[in-house]
């Protein structure tokens, strides 16, 4: 019977799309990434490359952008929500769609009418910190960043359970 459910247990997890793509090589046609990692958010079109979006929010803190050269072929597969990525988003200067090709699609887009402002939220993780993080980037309706806050995230509670 344990061998039943390990085996059950296994094809289950085998049928699940790749978290991150890790067995990916360059050179692997658009078609199997996706069959790989499952179908993709969103897909852009830059500088001569396609990139296919496949954020995995909110629990898993990431996004990965799968970049096709004109041949259809993967050139590199990144996680995108990334600090050094976040540093590049600078308040009025950076425009909401920059950051939508940077970061993908966001966990959730709220426009605030009254406040004039969409507020894009990303959930990551820093390498510095075990503790995740909700990122919100709030545009004006010119489509300028104008904030853009880090703070812990609102749906992490491990001390809840674990502090004495």
């Amino acid at each position: 019977m344990k061998f039943l459910l390990t085996a059950i247990a296994v094809l289950i997890l085998a049928g699940c799309a790749s978290f991150d793509g890790r067995g990916l090589a360059p050179g692997t046609p658009a078609a199997e990434v996706e069959r790989v990692m499952g179908p993709a958010a969103d897909k852009r079109v830059h500088d001569g490359e396609t990139w296919l979006y496949f954020p995995r929010q909110p629990y898993g803190q990431a996004t990965y952008v799968a970049r096709f050269g004109s041949d259809g072929r993967l050139v590199a597969i990144e996680q995108r929500l990334t600090d050094d990525n976040l540093a590049r988003i600078v308040p009025g200067k950076t425009r909401v769609d920059e950051v939508r090709e940077l970061f993908g699609p966001p966990y959730t887009d709220t426009n605030f009418q009254r406040m004039q402002r969409e507020i894009l939220e990303y959930r990551m993780r820093s390498v510095s910190s075990p503790v995740p993080y909700a990122v919100y980037v709030q545009a004006s309706p010119d489509g300028i960043v104008r904030e853009v806050y880090k703070m812990s995230d609102p749906d992490y509670r491990l001390g809840d359970c674990c502090n004495p």
